[in-house]
């Protein structure tokens, strides 16, 4: 089964924008909505979609500004009531409750849309990302985040996240290049770049990092849901998951830090199972 391109519309200061997705499995299915990274695509997920496709109509949105949506005309427009904002009007088009999984940011806006009245979500499942994000981690991320480097070759550009994102786990070579080439564009001379607005950096360079703390958030959250760890994780501490632990269901991925490609098949699992419990 092969992924299928569409796009719906999002309103944002005036304007129509374009807000780009794949999609895989039979659409009358239930839905599951995967939201991806800071810097990454929806085309991560085509691991998990492919094993969910089964049973779920799966939706990989790219976040604005990421893969084949626009960018935004301001660099402060990157932060999350703005993604929300684009997958509220993904959440309408597809009108009925949705199942979320989150990797870090797309678990950020996860938590935000979950705790809002009336969300139209049944199930959460937050990968490597918390109500707490300690201020080291967000410094890290900070530093690498918003230059993008050029690549002669899908090869450099397989190397080099290979470097940058080696916390996502022990990854197969044919693994590394699927996420070179669906998280690269080329560029009008032949070379490559990351498939991301450098812009996205401009709201966490805009002032002295701070740590996020969404526990306010968290606290007003009411569905089932699932947390995931990379057990060497510097973003999701283990006391915040420890915490978390009251109102979710728990799981640590080995190998990993932050965050977990969930390409193996052990992860895939649990959330599969997860995500299926209380199905009709």
């Amino acid at each position: 089964m092969h992924p299928r391109s569409h796009q719906t519309l999002y309103w944002l200061e005036g304007e129509f924008r374009p807000l780009a997705f794949t999609t895989w499995g039979d659409p009358a299915a239930d839905p599951v909505l995967c939201v991806h990274g800071l810097t990454r695509t929806g085309r991560d997920f085509d691991a998990l979609a492919q094993a969910l496709s089964d049973r779920f109509h799966v939706i990989c949105p790219d976040l604005p500004g990421r893969g084949r949506s626009a960018w935004l005309p301001r660099g402060d427009l990157y932060q999350p009531p703005t993604y929300v904002l684009a997958l509220s009007h993904l959440l309408a088009a597809i009108g009925r409750p949705v199942r979320w999984v989150g990797t870090s940011l797309g678990g950020i806006c996860g938590m935000l849309a979950a705790a809002a009245a009336g969300a139209p979500i049944s199930r959460l499942v937050l990968n490597d990302i918390g109500p707490f994000v300690p201020e080291a981690a967000l410094a890290r991320i900070r530093d690498y985040v918003g230059t993008l480097p050029i690549f002669q070759s899908i090869d450099a550009v397989s190397a080099h996240l290979r470097r940058v994102h080696a916390p996502f786990g022990p990854l197969t070579d044919a693994q590394w290049l699927h996420l070179a080439r669906t998280g690269s564009r080329a560029l009008p001379d032949g070379t490559l770049t990351l498939h991301y607005d450098p812009a996205i950096a401009a709201p966490m360079r805009a002032g002295p990092v701070q740590a996020i703390d969404l526990w306010p958030i968290w606290d007003r959250i009411d569905v089932p849901m699932l947390v995931l760890r990379g057990a060497e994780s510097d973003l999701l501490l283990p006391e915040t998951m420890t915490r978390m632990r009251e109102k979710a269901a728990t799981h640590i991925v080995p190998d990993c830090g932050h965050a977990p490609a969930l390409m193996d098949d052990a992860a895939i699992g649990v959330i599969k199972k997860f995500l299926g419990e209380g199905a009709v």
